[in-house]
């Protein structure tokens, strides 16, 4: 897709929305790791906060909510086939979410096996 002449690419974006009141837009790719690591602690009934930003919304720097098995917290995706989860990213995930500051969103390693990867 060219916009303004300039080549663009669509991303498909997902979205996660919790309690009904607060709704984030991410890559559906994000998304599906967001979820299994948000569900893995839900589960075992773990409270913990998540934050990010979203430079796509003008004015607002970084959202944090606390996440609790007894609030609901809904995704909802672009595409309809599920993304390819990398492990290593999951694990990365996963100890952001278990440290004092809560679960934010880490650059994405590569995948073990993986062309780049050592």
């Amino acid at each position: 897709m060219a916009i303004g002449g300039v080549s663009a690419t669509v991303v498909p974006m997902g979205t996660l929305t919790y309690d009904s009141r607060v709704t984030a837009s991410f890559d559906d790719r994000i998304l599906a790791h967001l979820q299994t690591v948000i569900w893995a602690k839900l589960r075992r009934g773990e409270s913990f906060p998540f934050t990010w930003t979203d430079p796509m919304r003008s004015g607002l720097g970084r959202t944090s909510i606390w996440l609790s098995p007894s609030v609901s917290l809904t995704f909802e995706y672009f595409g309809g086939r599920q993304p390819r989860l990398n492990p290593a990213w999951l694990e990365a995930l996963t100890k952001s979410a278990n440290s004092p500051g809560g679960l934010t969103l880490v650059p994405e390693p590569d995948a073990p096996g993986s062309p780049t990867a050592p």
